[in-house]
This record gives structure tokens, sequence and C-alpha cells, in this order.
């Protein structure tokens, strides 16, 4: 199964729970500037830069938070935790990237995992 399939069905179930949204954090990168030709599938742009986008190398694929209702000496308020999910098939490894970028949302209290289904994406939500 390929890992687009998984994280659609991961960012589907995890929509589906009352207190928790995701997104797709694509990362890369390309140019924007203005077009002068093209032709043959190839563009030619002047006054061009490159462009980043996504968090950065080792975020996850899905970002959000989950909403949670603090304890009554904070008056009931609600407050975001981020949310972090990265999918993988079932033979697919973590970079160390990854790896290091799951560590830091969880070492600063943030909920973040792996899953290669969406049992597993929703367990890393509903146990935190």
């Amino acid at each position: 199964m390929r890992e687009s399939v998984i994280q659609r069905a991961v960012m589907k179930a995890i929509g589906g729970l009352a207190n928790c949204r995701v997104f797709r954090n694509n990362i890369g990168a390309g140019f924007v500037g203005r077009v002068a030709g093209e032709s043959a599938g190839a563009v030619t742009l002047v006054n061009y830069r490159r462009i980043h986008f996504g968090l950065f190398t080792g975020s996850s694929d899905l970002i959000g938070w989950k909403s949670v209702e603090i304890t009554p000496d904070m008056v009931g308020r609600k407050v975001a935790i981020f949310v972090s999910v990265e999918t993988k098939t079932p033979g697919g490894r973590l970079s160390r990237e990854q790896e290091a970028w799951i560590e830091r949302v969880r070492f600063f209290g943030g909920i973040a995992g792996r899953a290669r289904s969406e049992t597993e994406a929703t367990k890393i939500i509903d146990e935190s």
C-alpha cells in the first residue's frame, strides 16, 4: 500500500475525532518568478528565486492540534496541544531527522508518533 493512501485514511480517521484536526505538511522547494516562456514541458523564469515550503526536513507529514480542557484551577479553559503524525507504509522507516522531530515535539509537551494505519494514528492521539 502506498504511503499517500495510508495518509488519506489517517487524516480521515483523525478528522473524525471531535477534538483534533490535522493538516498535510508538504516539504520541498521550487522556484517562483515571472514566466518568460514555455515550450515542450519546460518553463523559463526570469527574476526567479528559490522558495521553500513546509516546516523543515524531518517534520511530520501531518500536523495540527488536539483540544483539551484544562483543570478547574485554570477556569475550564481549553487549549490546543500540538499534534504531529508521521505516516509510513508497513515497511517504511523513520529517518534520523523524523525521529528527532518526534522526540522534540514530545519533549515540549506535544503529541507525536509514527502511524502505519488509522488505528495507530488514533491511538497516538487518544493515549496522549
